[in-house]
């Protein structure tokens, strides 16, 4: 059996990614997801991204304290992450391209595009 931390601690979590190659941390600029690579940004728009999975954390002090981590492949085949807060604290930017990624993903499903 897991402990607690283990099953909740978002570095954990992104630590065991890591180990499966989710191996890039992705940031959201100008509407398109980006490596943070410095030597190699590279650049993907939401057609080019699928959410493979993702995990919500909520601080153990404060319900507000939330967070989700997105588990992100592109289409070339780049993986990674990235994050955003719930609520005060969202990064608009993130979350406005996840709802991009998601509505695409529901249209793909439906055999619209």
């Amino acid at each position: 059996m897991q402990d607690k931390e283990e099953m909740t601690s978002m570095t954990t979590v992104e630590k065991k990614l890591k180990g499966q190659g989710y191996t890039h941390d992705f940031n959201v600029q100008d509407g398109r997801l980006t490596t943070m690579d410095n030597d190699s940004a590279r650049t993907f728009d939401p057609e080019e991204t699928t959410i493979v999975d993702y995990f919500r954390f909520e601080g153990e002090s404060d319900p507000d304290d939330m967070a989700i981590l997105y588990v992100i492949e592109t289409a070339d085949g780049t993986k990674g992450t990235i994050s955003s807060a719930y609520g005060t604290y969202a990064n608009e930017d993130v979350d406005q391209f996840i709802l991009k990624v998601e509505s695409l993903g529901k249209n793909l499903v439906k055999g619209t595009k």
